[in-house]
């Protein structure tokens, strides 16, 4: 990448006064052609493409296969972009999943980069530090072992062809020469400040004059440069049992934490095999446990098993109808009961998933709906977001479907003094009661709310595709994918289309503005606790489907990113 022109050189020294037009109140223009509702066209491309939240991101992935790299070069490099433009949302503190289809190899991998909790971490010690009931959602104790360095070196050593020096290099340029804060991007900055507030480390790296970067200023982080630098030079072990690794354990020390030496130089990403459904002809893949892919698949059993015996087709009934969302939302209350009873680390405790995701065990619940009368869930907690999700595709036909994090919005809060990045809170997601199975334990991964999804038909890879957004992202991958099969949406329109978000711990639906206008009062009606929101609540969506040798991708509206192609 070139050195920055001196006109941005100059803009860095500048603090912009924003004044947003709240009294700009024109109705939007229509589209000419295709499919109107939706906000633009999909992207299309035959040679490549990479769709993220970020367009910087999008951007270092398509310069990477032009320069000759494949989907999972391109996916890391964006990822590591991801990290310097969305530092709330994913970084080298958090963890990382995937789905990846060689194309030559006429294969599917999946890929779990999750971290495990510290040696030190038990009930007796969190007890000592004064958490009672229930585990901290920030701070260092709040923190797992930081998987996604590694599972990018598992993956690049896998099915990539650059190394670490070729694709963190766009990351080293935009962080030492800074990008410019977005609307969306500052907006979730502001709740992460209040997390950020309570470790000088990340005042000093994140915040100005204790407060987020203003939209449209220009934000620098020459220390995760460093970081990036290093990895370039020395590879994953600099994180792990090097420099860096020495940082992380000082850091955990001086905050009363429990991360060792040894502890980080034993994280490793796990090659797992993908589960799958198929839904209505299309094999729909996810990860098993300790991920929430399992409840993505029971949905859809029950749906498809379920509507039928209900005297229900979702396709015919179509998205105006109270009835569609009806059937979606009670699904997903069943799969969401079963997600939080046995969602756990595999190793310490084994889920009956052949038996949850069984067409079987579908048909056993339909009694349990009624079309008549919203159900009430068994009260558990949901889960808060802040991820990266982005899908990659090549000439080669390779496609990439990747999710990565830390956890709520600056994880932890704690920073790495002299690297820039924060440290993940994925370890919020542990229990502190006995009886769990997700009871906290040394060396267990906590349940896991990242998620990437994968579409196959008749054998042949269809569709990489995600939706981040913490206990959102199992029922929005259902939503989009039905929008995509029964009512036929191309990726762009299943983006676009509105959402619901359900908490399952006080059992509220949240519908977006003009959903909530079109089917709220009847909703409210059935029994469903109805509530108007936003798309804050609704998760950030992208994917890239094959089609006839063409490349089709999208981007969600809700966030600030784009697909690129070429």
């Amino acid at each position: 990448m070139m050195s920055a022109p001196p006109l941005v050189m100059t803009l860095a020294l500048l603090t912009p006064a924003v004044v947003f037009p709240a009294d700009f109140n024109a109705v939007s223009g229509d589209r000419a052609s295709g499919c109107l509702p939706q906000s633009r066209s999909e992207v299309l491309a035959r040679f490549g493409v990479v769709a993220t939240s970020q367009p910087l991101g999008a951007q270092a992935g398509l310069e990477m296969l032009k320069k000759g790299g494949n989907a999972v070069d391109a996916a890391v490099a964006a990822a590591a972009v991801m990290n310097v433009v969305e530092p709330g949302s994913a970084g080298v503190g958090g963890e990382v999943f995937a789905i990846v289809w060689l194309a030559k190899e006429k294969k599917l991998l999946a890929l779990n980069g999750s971290g495990r909790a510290p040696s030190g971490a038990t009930p007796a010690h969190l007890a000592e530090r004064g958490y009672q009931g229930r585990m901290p959602l920030h701070g260092i104790d709040s923190a797992t072992m930081p998987g996604a360095v590694d599972g990018w070196d598992a993956l690049l050593r896998r099915a990539g062809t650059m190394s670490f020096k070729e694709v963190l290099q766009p990351a080293v340029d935009i962080a030492e020469q800074g990008y410019a804060v977005t609307e969306r991007i500052h907006h979730d900055w502001i709740y992460g400040a209040e997390v950020l507030a309570a470790d000088p480390d990340s005042i000093e790296t994140y915040l100005l004059d204790g407060k987020p970067p203003p939209v449209y200023s220009i934000f620098r982080n020459p220390n995760l440069a460093r970081t990036f630098r290093l990895l370039q030079a020395k590879g994953r072990d600099a994180f792990y049992k090097g420099e860096i690794a020495s940082a992380i354990v000082a850091k955990s020390q001086a905050l009363g934490g429990t991360m060792t030496r040894a502890d980080l130089a034993d994280t490793h990403a796990t090659w797992v095999t993908p589960i799958s459904t198929n839904y209505h002809g299309y094999d729909v893949f996810e990860l098993p446990p300790n991920t929430q892919g399992f409840a993505v698949l029971e949905m859809l059993n029950i749906l498809e098993v379920c509507a039928p015996k209900l005297g229900v087709d979702l396709g015919a009934l179509g998205p105006r109808s109270p009835l569609y969302w009806h059937l979606l939302v009670e699904a997903k209350k069943l799969a969401y009961a079963d997600l939080y009873v046995f969602n756990a680390d595999p190793e310490f405790a084994p889920a009956p998933v052949d038996r949850l995701i069984s067409k079987a065990y579908a048909a056993q619940l339909c009694q349990r709906i009624n079309l008549n009368k919203a159900s009430v869930p068994e009260l558990k907690g949901d889960m808060v977001g802040g991820t990266v999700y982005l899908a990659a595709a090549d000439r080669w036909g390779n496609m990439v479907s990747f999710i990565y994090s830390i956890y709520d919005t600056f994880g932890s809060g704690v920073t790495v003094p002299g690297w820039g990045f924060v440290l993940n809170d994925r370890g919020a997601l542990f229990s502190l009661d006995p009886k769990s199975p997700n009871l906290v334990q040394p060396g267990k991964r906590p349940f896991h709310t990242l998620v990437p999804g994968f579409v196959m038909k008749d054998g042949e890879p269809q569709t990489a595709f995600g939706l981040m957004g913490g206990g959102q992202q199992a029922q929005g991958h259902v939503q989009v994918l039905v929008d995509m099969i029964d009512l036929h949406a191309n990726p762009q329109g299943a983006s676009d289309a509105a959402r619901f978000a359900h908490a399952q711990v006080d059992n509220t639906l949240y519908l977006e503005s003009n959903l909530f206008a079109l089917v709220g009062a009847p909703l409210s009606a059935l029994g469903h606790k109805v509530v108007a929101s936003n798309g804050d609540d609704m998760g950030g969506f992208q994917a890239i489907t094959l089609s006839g040798g063409v490349y089709r991708a999208a981007s969600d509206h809700r966030k600030d990113g784009e697909a690129v192609g070429w």
